[in-house]
């Protein structure tokens, strides 16, 4: 069988960290078919839209999507419909890429770039469970309008609309809960139940959920409090599953925890186990083409998309394994450099993983 992958590099330094993870792929001689599509600013310059037909029909034709990162300041103008941002968020609807998993690992080498001191940090294996598809992001009605009554009748104001269906609470509970079945069996629901109606309901179908998992231990934790424990004592937590908005929130303050946004993938996964993988960070443009950025979060996305969407479990691990390799050797691309280790840039980066990757 032939692994048809779409892989979208988008803006700033996207193409070039995804130009390091095709190599690792490539190296691995699995029987992959690899498309290239653009997205995001660059699909806009060339087609005037951040996710052109094509590119989506690319990405819905494969098995998986491996994408870079998409957006600069150059487009913040446009009509918000076309900034480059928008191609991912009509990726996942299109597809129902409903459930994102974004792992916080802290690599024992990189103990003290944590922006937390190492004996709080130290092991720290969490995996946050982001519903991705509904929320206050994609809740209607939304927009700006005259407040039609109460205290500011008639001055202009911006409103949206945070909601849940049942069935979409359900199904990310359900990935929440077989997740923490295969790790620690402990699960936390993070909502704000105590204000929101949303999240009460959120709770309550969560509960619900429960009932089938009785092995697992689950628990729950307003957002602002799991905000806190995560700077307090990260390692309580194993598996989180939250909404979109706090899932956001939450994700990228634990990446902070591993020493640098830059080390982490994630997943982005539908019913039928396609998905979009691609680093936690963003594009980057002040870094664009300078060969500084660092390749590893793309480099383990690829390792998320052989493991969860191509059932490629071993070829998963000799990655990961390589990138362990490097880091225990002292290479640091600039974003986790400290004294006493050897800055390397983006290609020599991937250089030393494919080497690492040959004699693993």
């Amino acid at each position: 069988m032939t692994y048809q992958i779409a892989v979208l590099p988008g803006d700033g330094i996207g193409p070039e960290i995804i130009e390091q993870a095709v190599r690792v792929l490539s190296a691995l001689k699995l029987p992959l078919e690899i498309k290239q599509a653009p997205v995001g600013g660059t699909a806009y310059d060339q087609f005037g839209h951040p996710l052109p037909p094509e590119t989506l029909a690319t990405a819905q034709a494969s098995h998986a999507i491996l994408f870079g990162a998409v957006g600069d300041w150059k487009y913040d103008k446009l009509p918000r419909a076309h900034r480059p941002e928008q191609a991912i968020l009509g990726l996942r609807k299109a597809l129902g890429l409903f459930a994102n998993l974004r792992p916080a690992i802290l690599y024992p080498e990189l103990a003290n770039a944590s922006s937390l001191k190492p004996e709080i940090v130290s092991g720290l294996d969490i995996l946050i469970l982001r519903e991705l598809t509904g929320d206050i992001y994609f809740g209607q009605p939304r927009g700006t309008r005259d407040a039609p009554d109460g205290p500011f009748a008639g001055e202009p104001e911006g409103f949206d609309t945070m909601r849940y269906a049942k069935s979409e609470v359900s199904r990310i509970a359900h990935v929440g809960f077989q997740t923490a079945r295969k790790r620690s069996g402990k699960l936390c629901s993070v909502d704000k139940a105590n204000v929101l109606e949303t999240s009460q309901f959120w709770r309550d179908v969560v509960l619900e959920v429960a009932k089938e998992y009785p092995d697992v231990e689950l628990t729950h934790m307003y957002v602002d409090n799991a905000a806190m424990q995560l700077v307090r004592a990260p390692r309580e937590f194993d598996v989180i599953v939250t909404g979109n908005l706090f899932g956001d929130i939450l994700s990228d303050e634990a990446a902070m925890l591993t020493g640098s946004i830059g080390m982490l993938p994630s997943a982005s996964l539908n019913e039928t186990g396609q998905g979009l993988y691609e680093p936690s960070h963003g594009s980057a443009p002040d870094i664009a083409g300078q060969g500084v950025a660092n390749p590893l979060a793309t480099i383990l996305s690829a390792a998320m998309m052989l493991r969860h969407s191509l059932n490629e479990d071993a070829s998963a691990n000799r990655i990961e394994a390589a990138v362990r390799a490097v880091l225990a050797s002292g290479l640091r691309t600039a974003d986790i450099y400290e004294p006493g280790t050897t800055k390397v840039g983006t290609a020599q980066m991937g250089d030393a993983v494919l080497e690492a990757l040959s004699q693993g």
